[in-house]
């Protein structure tokens, strides 16, 4: 067997040894009651910022949707037969599961927005499902530019990491249910950021317009 590949199997098997086992009425529980997570997040794939390690949830806390760059498209009528990945899971988890909050978690790094820049200053080569679908976040250069002209390099992506949250944030507004559940006062939505260099997580302050680390805190 490969050597990548068993060590897969040979994870899962200590899972289902132990952890599983430990853990047994839980699992228990989220089969004959189902999930009820009270949190989507909207993760990026990158295999370094998982959000179930890095927040350490257990298995039904958190409902994560994960996708290049950590973004969320504009809300987009369904009649033109295309597919719709992280939409239709969004949709999902605030009619279906009836989750209470939204998250938005963006992380520092991230190759996805790299690509977006990449691409803004006119180079190729991130592909042609990258290239398209990393554009909803081209307004975060433009925005960031704006922020920051003389910022370049490192400087540059990171701001437009933290803009590029701020750009999801405003699309998720843009979906019916979404608008519904703000106005109701059922869901709250919340643009995170995690510097992976540094182990910092920040939060999108609406009053400051910046983000503020919270790290520790808890009320």
């Amino acid at each position: 067997m490969n050597p990548i590949i068993r060590k897969l199997v040979l994870g899962f098997n200590n899972f289902r040894d132990h952890y599983f086992i430990e853990h047994q009425s839980l699992y228990n529980g989220l089969v004959t009651q189902g999930q009820r997570p009270k949190v989507a997040v909207i993760a990026c794939a990158d295999s370094r910022v998982d959000p179930a390690i890095v927040l350490e949830v257990e298995p039904g806390d958190i409902f994560a949707i994960r996708n290049v760059a950590n973004l969320v498209p504009p809300f987009e009528e369904t009649d033109d037969q295309a597919y719709h990945g992280t939409s239709a899971a969004l949709e999902f988890a605030v009619t279906e599961l009836g989750v209470e909050h939204v998250v938005v978690f963006g992380h520092a790094y991230c190759a996805g927005i790299q690509a977006m820049i990449d691409t803004q200053k006119g180079k190729t080569g991130s592909g042609r499902f990258v290239s398209l679908w990393t554009s909803i976040a081209a307004k975060a250069y433009t925005s960031a530019q704006a922020e920051n002209p003389n910022a370049t390099g490192e400087a540059l992506a990171r701001c437009c990491e933290q803009h590029a949250v701020l750009v999801s944030l405003d699309n998720l507004r843009t979906f019916p249910f979404i608008q519904e559940g703000l106005k109701a006062g059922t869901l709250e939505i919340h643009g995170w950021y995690l510097d992976i260099a540094k182990g910092e997580l920040s939060c999108y302050d609406e009053t400051r317009k910046a983000f503020q680390p919270i790290n520790g805190t808890l009320d």
